[in-house]
């Protein structure tokens, strides 16, 4: 992995981040929001990987249906937040739309992508720090704005 620092503005930083091929994404991008103490982030990603996995959530069940893409796939975009959890550590939420050699997609919640080439990453801080809290009602952790 690769960072550059690119803007900073008072609180708020912008980097992009640049993996390499073989990184699994969202543990590297859950360890350098750790690594850079980012407590409240969006970011946008563009690349590929090898293979992958999201996640429909359902409601009933209250966990993460898994839908596995086991071949080379175009990021096509993935959009997501980062806020500080229950832990108090950088919690990443991030939805994916991947494509498939066929033209055909697979989107959902970003559980994990091994990278290849590349995953292109701008992250921009937000000042303050965000909660994300853990809904019994749900079993999802979600933002939580009074906190």
């Amino acid at each position: 992995m690769k960072a550059q620092l690119v803007n900073e503005v008072g609180e708020q930083r912008t980097f992009v981040v640049v993996l390499d091929p073989g990184e699994e994404a969202f543990g590297a991008l859950t360890a350098f929001a750790a690594e850079q103490r980012i407590g409240s982030a969006s970011l946008t990603a563009i690349g590929a990987f090898e293979r992958a996995t999201v996640g429909w959530f359902d409601l009933n069940t209250k966990s993460y249906r898994k839908i596995r893409v086991d071949e080379q796939c175009e990021v096509l975009s993935a959009i997501g937040d980062i806020a500080l959890g229950d832990d108090g550590k950088p919690s990443l939420h991030v939805h994916a739309v991947l494509g498939l050699s066929d033209g055909t997609t697979r989107g959902g919640h970003l559980l994990e992508g091994t990278v290849r080439p590349t995953l292109e990453v701008t992250l921009v801080e937000s000042p303050g720090h965000l909660r994300r809290r853990k809904r019994a009602g749900l079993g999802v952790a979600l933002i939580d704005l009074d906190g």
